[in-house]
């Protein structure tokens, strides 16, 4: 059985005719289906040239793109830091092997998971309004982090409870055998093995904070979804601003997924064992050598 067929066999003669029969089909309707899209768009005047030379022009950017292309980084970058740092707590509490820290880390973690990122952004917004917690300036920045950081830090927190857990148990029986205490065994051994089977789960996670500060347009957070939409009500054109913005946020998460593959890739390449030692052949002339003989 070859590589290529180990879950399933080997289509014949006949069910290779119909596959290709089914992808020339499949191929056809959806290039109707984008030339029928293209051609509404087009009747509209969406895609004429006069709708994308605004883009050309830096009074655009400067008013509307940038801005909004500095809010959303900015709100995702301190929310997925703290988040981190809340859900690696929540994670390594809820691990605990003291009742009642884990059952208290259990509740905060199965709340902030249950209640919507809308919701804690708003009560947020309003609540630091109300004691006047932040310059109105940054309240809106402030609600959306906090929104971001609590919802986001829980899920990490389960990311974190479900990678230690997923290591074989040996490895803290042998530290404890040894005499480590708890917090050793976390730190030293758990931890750093579970950080780098849990980086892809962490990085479709920071993906999913840079894509929720797009919620924050209801409690009038200035960032890109809200721009694009800003620029399409000025200029009047609705689907060339959307798909820039869309192309925007396409690159920042596929800069975030290349940092995350080259951080794996150190992490792994950390973790080898030290290079074996060449030792050098023995021949029958060496034995005796240092006595002046050979045998």
């Amino acid at each position: 059985m070859s590589g290529a067929s180990v879950l399933f066999d080997s289509p014949g003669p006949r069910a290779r005719i119909r596959n290709r029969i089914v992808t020339a089909v499949t191929v056809v309707l959806v290039l109707v289906v984008v030339w029928a899209v293209y051609s509404a768009l087009e009747s509209k005047g969406q895609l004429t040239a006069a709708k994308w030379e605004p883009f050309l022009t830096g009074n655009l950017w400067k008013t509307y793109v940038l801005p909004g292309v500095q809010g959303t980084l900015t709100a995702a970058a301190v929310s997925i830091v703290l988040a981190m740092l809340l859900g690696f707590l929540l994670g390594v509490g809820r691990l605990s092997h003291h009742n009642g820290i884990r059952r208290i880390c259990s509740v905060i973690v199965e709340f902030f998971r249950a209640v919507p990122v809308l919701i804690m952004m708003i009560f947020a917004y309003f609540f630091y309004a109300t004691y006047d917690l932040f310059p109105s300036k940054y309240l809106a920045l402030a609600g959306v982090i906090t929104g971001l950081t609590l919802y986001n830090g829980a899920v990490i927190a389960e990311i974190v409870r479900a990678g230690v857990n997923a290591l074989p148990r040996g490895q803290s029986e042998a530290a404890e055998a040894l005499g480590l205490q708890w917090g050793q065994i976390m730190r030293s051994i758990l931890l750093p093995q579970a950080i780098t089977s849990m980086l892809p789960v962490l990085v479709s996670q920071m993906v999913v904070v840079l894509k929720d500060t797009a919620i924050g347009y209801q409690i009038t957070f200035v960032e890109m979804v809200r721009q694009g939409t800003n620029v399409g009500s000025s200029y009047g054109n609705y689907l060339p601003a959307l798909i820039v913005i869309a192309i925007l946020m396409i690159c920042v998460n596929f800069a975030l997924g290349v940092l995350a593959t080259w951080i794996e890739g150190r992490l792994r390449r950390s973790k080898r064992g030290p290079e074996p030692m060449h030792v050098a052949p023995v021949t029958q002339g060496s034995f005796g050598a240092g006595a002046g003989g050979t045998i």
